[in-house]
């Protein structure tokens, strides 16, 4: 019997969560390492100080809606690698828009600036920080969320792995957001991408022991 075989038999079995259930739980205890990483970032960090003005309100949002589409895209892509025989075409799609779209703002509005100012701009205040802050407060949400991945099913457990880090590095980028007052297209692009993008390969090197069968 092949390995995927076995594994699409155990995922039968009447005592086996079924996946919709798994998701609920996993957006729930990831949902709570988020919030722990929400009150992390301001008790440690600091709230960024113009989140009183509707300018960092805006400012934050509109990170929020990035990232947490990121977040969005990690928990689908988790869900259809869990499923023996799913197919994870859609998610996948959903994430590489997001990336090719990423990529695009960041090239229109680097272009838009004059050569003498486009390193600024791309380096910000915080560009060694912002991705280390990133991984180390996703950590609160990987945890939890790979625990409750382990009743999952994945063919391929380190791909699995990496959209649980996915989904765990979009939800810290988010609660990082609170803190950081950067504002550039290109600086969320790269910097808060680079933290998630980091979330995800420790999710893969996690889920390649944690999660196999």
């Amino acid at each position: 019997m092949k390995t995927e075989d076995l594994i699409a038999g155990l995922a039968l079995e009447p005592g086996f969560p079924g996946p919709r259930r798994l998701e609920r739980r996993m957006i729930l205890w990831s949902g709570l390492g988020a919030l722990a990483a929400a009150l992390l970032t301001v008790l440690v960090l600091g709230l960024r100080p113009d989140m009183g003005q509707i300018a960092g309100v805006a400012s934050f949002l509109g990170k929020a809606g990035y990232t947490l589409a990121l977040a969005g895209a990690g928990l689908w892509l988790a869900r259809r690698l869990g499923q023996p025989g799913a197919q994870a075409k859609g998610p996948l799609l959903a994430l590489s828009l997001l990336l090719v779209g990423g990529l695009i703002a960041t090239a229109v509005e680097l272009a838009m600036l004059p050569a003498g100012e486009r390193a600024a701009q791309l380096m910000g205040h915080s560009a060694m920080i912002c991705p280390v802050a990133i991984l180390g407060l996703g950590l609160l949400a990987l945890c939890p969320a790979m625990a409750v991945a382990r009743r999952l099913a994945p063919v391929r457990p380190a791909a699995a792995g990496a959209a649980i880090g996915l989904l765990a590095g979009g939800l810290s980028a988010t609660a990082y957001g609170l803190h950081c007052a950067e504002t550039a297209v290109s600086f969320l692009v790269t910097w808060y991408g680079l933290g998630v993008l980091a979330t995800a390969a420790l999710g893969a090197v996690i889920g390649a022991r944690v999660l196999r069968w």
